[in-house]
């Protein structure tokens, strides 16, 4: 409770970066399991060296990246209570034990979805925009998976899950000066809900 009592405080009265709470908020500060996995996620596809954002991260707000972890945990939380919600304990606890697999696996499948924009310094791909709403529609890559008959969390099965994002979207939905530029709305937030409903679009 102390603990928390200064993450409260100081969060309010110094205006902490809000990742370095995500950071705080480990196994030690909150029992929620959801955001312990979520902040555990995030530092796994960090860390991970065949992670395709290796070192792209902001953890406790520092680092080369451009990508701050509290936004990203904040999105992985959410997708975590929702496949909470539609399917049930046995599907929570299924996800929990294969979550690491299968963000690493998705990252990889973006990576090479995407070739151009993710090697490339003028696509806004590894945005907080971008990534979160990739996050977004996680269930919805999953639950396609699932129609083929295969394993959600497989690199193959996810691969071929997002195949049509590579021929309906295709890398320059992600230049920075093109076709990203044209669709900012409104700050991040409507850019999230924008790319997220194209993505969700371009799976059926």
């Amino acid at each position: 409770q102390i603990v928390e009592l200064f993450v409260t405080i100081n969060a309010k009265h110094t205006r902490l970066n809000p990742s370095h709470i995500i950071s705080l908020a480990g196994r030690k500060l909150y029992p929620d399991p959801n955001q312990a996995l979520a902040h555990d996620e995030i530092r796994s596809l960090n860390e991970d060296d065949t992670s395709p954002l290796h070192g792209e991260i902001k953890m406790l707000g520092t680092g080369r990246g451009r990508v701050s972890q509290a936004p990203l945990a904040e999105e992985i939380v959410d997708f975590l209570e929702t496949v909470e919600k539609i399917g049930g304990a046995a599907r929570i606890q299924e996800l929990r034990q294969g979550a690491k697999r299968f963000f690493l696996n998705y990252v990889k499948t973006l990576s090479t979805t995407f070739p151009a924009a993710w090697a490339g310094r003028k696509y806004s791909i590894k945005t907080g925009a971008a990534l979160r709403a990739f996050i977004r529609v996680a269930p919805d890559v999953m639950a396609r998976a699932r129609e083929l008959r295969r394993d959600p969390f497989d690199l193959n099965a996810i691969r071929e899950a997002v195949r049509p994002w590579g021929e309906r979207l295709r890398d320059r939905r992600f230049e920075t000066e093109g076709e990203w530029k044209l669709k900012l709305a409104g700050g991040t937030r409507g850019t999230v809900e924008i790319l997220t409903r194209e993505l969700r679009d371009a799976l059926r």
